[in-house]
């Protein structure tokens, strides 16, 4: 009997796009374009917020180049069926340009200019109407076959405590090791919480120079928080037992797991093939927007731009965010915290800290777990309706070719 006998790749099912990429989910995105249709958007999506229409946008009225880049690898994003974009009229986002990068990719969409349609009530009804038609279409959409070497999963930790980095962030390293280890390509940040973490790190590194830019890439984070005059390291951390930002970077980096390091990301680039990835989602150049990400959910939003079908959210003190476009599998750490939040988490990593379960039996169960939001399974977090997004100002330099040696 063969291998592949003995163990059979699961049966995933995707949606198939016309750049060749499969979606876990069908997704309608309700797009605001600046902070003055927030309203009219959420409107239009609120009737459906049990049918999969999502709500994301960009509050800002002056352009700015990352929004414009992250806001077109959301709308092409694989779980992404049809777009709806909401414009006040006179804001500065390029409106046309996302419009054609999301016609480009095959899929339906549909831009409301609210000075032009009439204002609220128009606008709405209208955007209203345009669902119904679209999510009539997707609904009758059929699934194709999917292979494991086709996901792109994401990790992040939020709410970290004592218990985080000896349970929750290496069970998830697992997960990945064993997601990698099957073709998948998995990503994990951020370079301001690796510190301390980055030589360890740059050994990983498939080249010599892939090494270099890590190290780089976590100089970069630390240059940048001197100048702000603070760190990765929140009051709630202490108060869950965390001491420095060196214990707090080495439970972070536990979530990378243990294989070799393919790539370094910026947000919205996407892995060229299977295997494990450093986002960075500090910006480059001068100190000039604040906070590299304002909450957890900034970088979740940035690694779903980067094409992540699934995100692990890791946390110890515990956390209900979500998210728009991918599902979140929230990893708790904390036994304590999951009996007082079971309702909210999908994995009880504390498990391990009670003798009760290994590092191998939580990263099997998140493993499997991860596929099973390809086979129709949904998480905490989708079946109550977190939907959290943001989006805010950034500046990045392009990724050279020494990034993704891989590809």
């Amino acid at each position: 009997m063969t291998l592949a006998e003995t163990h059979p790749e699961p049966a995933l099912r995707g949606y198939l796009r016309a750049d060749g990429r499969k979606g876990i989910r069908n997704t309608v995105v309700v797009a605001y374009l600046v902070e003055c249709a927030h309203h009219v958007a959420r409107e239009i999506a609120w009737p459906f917020r049990d049918a999969d229409v999502h709500l994301i946008g960009f509050p800002g009225c002056f352009p700015n180049a990352y929004a414009q880049r992250m806001m077109e690898a959301l709308c092409t994003h694989p779980n992404v069926g049809a777009v709806l974009l909401l414009s006040l009229g006179c804001e500065s986002f390029d409106k046309y340009g996302l419009a054609h990068a999301v016609r480009q990719s095959g899929r339906p969409v549909e831009t409301i200019v609210i000075q032009a349609t009439g204002g609220t009530r128009r606008s709405i009804a209208e955007g209203q109407a345009w669902i119904e038609t679209q999510r009539a279409a997707l609904d009758a959409a059929e699934t194709v076959p999917m292979a494991v070497s086709e996901l792109i999963v994401g990790t992040v930790c939020g709410g970290s405590d004592g218990t985080s980095g000896i349970t929750g962030n290496p069970a998830a390293g697992r997960a990945f090791d064993m997601l990698i280890e099957d073709g998948a390509a998995c990503i994990f940040e951020e370079t301001g919480e690796l510190i301390g973490c980055e030589h360890i790190m740059a050994s990983r590194a498939i080249t010599p120079d892939l090494a270099g830019i890590l190290e780089q890439s976590v100089a970069k984070a630390a240059r940048y928080y001197a100048t702000l005059g603070y760190g990765s390291f929140a009051p709630g951390n202490a108060d869950g037992g965390l001491s420095t930002i060196e214990e707090k970077s080495m439970g972070a980096y536990a979530k990378s797991g243990s294989s070799p390091i393919s790539g370094l990301l910026k947000p919205a680039d996407r892995p060229p093939r299977g295997g494990l990835y450093l986002l960075d989602v500090v910006p480059d150049g001068e100190v000039r927007f604040g906070f590299p990400n304002i909450n957890d959910t900034a970088e979740i939003a940035e690694l779903i731009a980067c094409g992540s079908h699934a995100v692990l959210f890791v946390t110890g003190r515990g956390s209900v965010v979500g998210s728009a476009i991918s599902p979140v599998v929230k990893i708790c750490a904390n036994p304590e915290t999951y009996r007082r939040m079971a309702d909210d988490m999908d994995v009880d990593a504390g498990r391990i800290l009670e003798g009760l379960a290994s590092l191998d039996d939580v990263g099997r169960e998140i493993r499997d777990l991860v596929l099973s939001l390809a086979q129709g399974a949904r998480t905490k977090s989708e079946e109550l309706g977190h939907r959290e997004f943001a989006l805010t100002y950034k500046s990045f330099e392009p990724i050279g070719p020494a990034c993704l040696p891989a590809a």
